[in-house]
């Protein structure tokens, strides 16, 4: 593999979260589309695919759940696979050696869940440095009712999530804008 500056970073997309009492398909046929869409776009104008699955000792993010695998009916063929026990895919994974060994310097954020995985991993690469394109639409959360008893749906908490991040932490982005700059250095 020649050492590209880009990678796609698909976080957590794993069936673990059907098996949550949180879990919705609500937003859940879209996320599916576009994260396909990133990921296919990715091999297309061969940007590496890094695969991050979270694993805990039990229930459905235990290996021994055999539910550690992408989530259905995504289609991903990753380049490199790492495990995390962390929010941040960052952290005691060795994702940041393989990053720097294959000359990595820019992270394409996609996966589940977007405040939570997505967010922190943006942020850490950030402070490391990275330059972080941050792909809402490719994220996946679900509802969360706060103290007082407000339930914030998931287009409320993605766009908190773009606030917080944009311009301070990553460039917010769709689909097709993170690949665009793959895509004319290949026309180049």
């Amino acid at each position: 593999m020649s050492a590209p500056a880009t990678a796609l970073i698909v976080i957590d997309a794993q069936e673990s979260f059907r098996h949550r009492p949180y879990f919705t398909e609500v937003g859940l046929a879209a996320y599916v589309e576009r994260q396909q869409a990133l990921i296919d776009g990715a091999k297309a104008v061969g940007i590496p695919v890094v695969q991050i699955f979270h694993v805990e000792d039990s229930g459905p993010f235990s290996e021994a759940s055999g539910l550690v695998v992408p989530l259905s009916p995504l289609r991903v063929e990753a380049d490199a696979v790492f495990r995390k026990a962390r929010h941040s895919a960052l952290v005691g994974t060795g994702l940041d050696v393989w990053l720097v060994r294959h000359g990595i310097s820019r992270l394409i954020i996609s996966g589940i869940r977007t405040e939570q995985c997505c967010e922190t991993t943006t942020r850490h690469a950030s402070d490391l440095g990275y330059a972080v394109d941050y792909v809402g639409e490719a994220t996946l959360t679900f509802p969360m009712t706060d103290p007082a008893g407000r339930i914030w749906s998931p287009a409320e908490i993605r766009a908190r999530t773009e606030l917080v991040l944009a311009g301070r932490f990553a460039r917010i982005v769709g689909v097709e804008e993170a690949l665009a700059d793959e895509a004319l250095k290949d026309a180049a």
